[in-house]
């Protein structure tokens, strides 16, 4: 039997090459498809290899019939609509593993912005002026890192900020307080993470619990000067609640690499502020990171398809 694997997304050659190499897989990959490429497409797929570009939701997943399962080259599967897909019988499965280290290193590479004022210093140079007195900043050495979702990148994150002699606490309710202790860092709750934090990572998964976490409410809680970084999902972070928290003084500043809408509309009330730090979602965007998220879906899709054996299912009662 031949299946057909949908590809509407761009993923790196390397994933293409897995699946040439299994038998009885028909493989259909032309670059980014738009959307009515996709939904005329769907009918005749029986897999689907998606990055973030290209929305499953029930539109999509109405048209295609076929469908058995979903690979997602990536962590987040927010472009899922994951009870429709279940209820079909449809399989979501993604990578957690492919982009841990690059959203790591991107986590950190913000705070050390922030902290110093990288990219603004920067700016002024461009511009042809020498001002070393305007971008005085902290250090991280002494500074309390508080982590809120201590998953896979949560302590990736935190082991980079210890070498850096960081104070790191952290923030998960699933994680047990022996996996934080043996990497030398304190499971709190999260009124102690903002009381305590001189900066803030947030890593925790979108749920309808920490969507828009950090708000007014919340930034009222927080230590005076904190400073908040995020590299996760960007409606964790109500903008305009935070926009004020940083107008007023109480927030130091935010490095951000994610935005409840993206790209950003041109009123987002965060762009423009000079004490904010943004990027265009840019954490997994390594070419090694690149590489294992694409190479991962495409082993999903063959040891699925073609041995019946599913891994990293994000609904498992589908399975049921």
């Amino acid at each position: 039997m031949t299946y057909h694997v949908l590809v509407p997304d761009n993923v790196h050659p390397s994933a293409l090459d897995v699946l040439n190499r299994a038998d009885g897989l028909q493989i259909t990959a032309p670059g980014q498809m738009s959307r009515a490429e996709l939904l005329a497409a769907l009918p005749d797929a029986d897999a689907l290899i998606i990055r973030s570009a290209s929305k499953i939701d029930a539109e999509a997943l109405a048209v295609a019939g076929k469908l058995k399962m979903i690979a997602r080259a990536g962590v987040g599967v927010d472009n899922v609509d994951i009870p429709k897909a279940t209820a079909q019988g449809v399989v979501v499965m993604n990578t957690p593993d492919g982009n841990t280290i690059s959203t790591a290193e991107m986590t950190f590479g913000l705070m050390l912005a922030l902290a110093r004022q990288i990219p603004q210093a920067h700016a002024t140079m461009l511009a042809g002026k020498w001002d070393r007195k305007s971008f005085s900043g902290v250090e991280l050495r002494g500074k309390t890192l508080g982590v809120v979702g201590f998953g896979r990148i949560g302590r990736a994150v935190a082991k980079r900020a210890l070498a850096f002699e960081m104070t790191v606490i952290a923030n998960d309710p699933y994680i047990p307080a022996d996996v934080a202790a043996d990497l030398g860092v304190e499971l709190v709750d999260l009124d102690t993470i903002y009381a305590r934090s001189d900066f803030i990572s947030l890593h925790a998964v979108l749920t309808d619990e920490t969507r828009d976490m950090v708000n007014k409410t919340t930034i009222a809680r927080m230590k005076p000067g904190v400073r908040i970084v995020d590299a996760a999902r960007g409606a964790l972070v109500n903008e305009a609640d935070l926009a004020e928290g940083i107008k007023s003084g109480k927030v130091a500043g935010a490095a951000l690499d994610v935005y409840p809408t993206e790209p950003p509309p041109a009123d987002n009330p965060l762009i423009g502020l000079a004490n904010v730090v943004h990027t265009p979602h840019l954490a997994a965007s390594t070419e090694d990171a690149q590489i294992t998220v694409a190479v991962d879906a495409a082993k999903l899709v063959v040891e699925a398809l073609v041995n019946g054996r599913y891994n990293n299912v994000v609904n498992p009662d589908v399975l049921k």
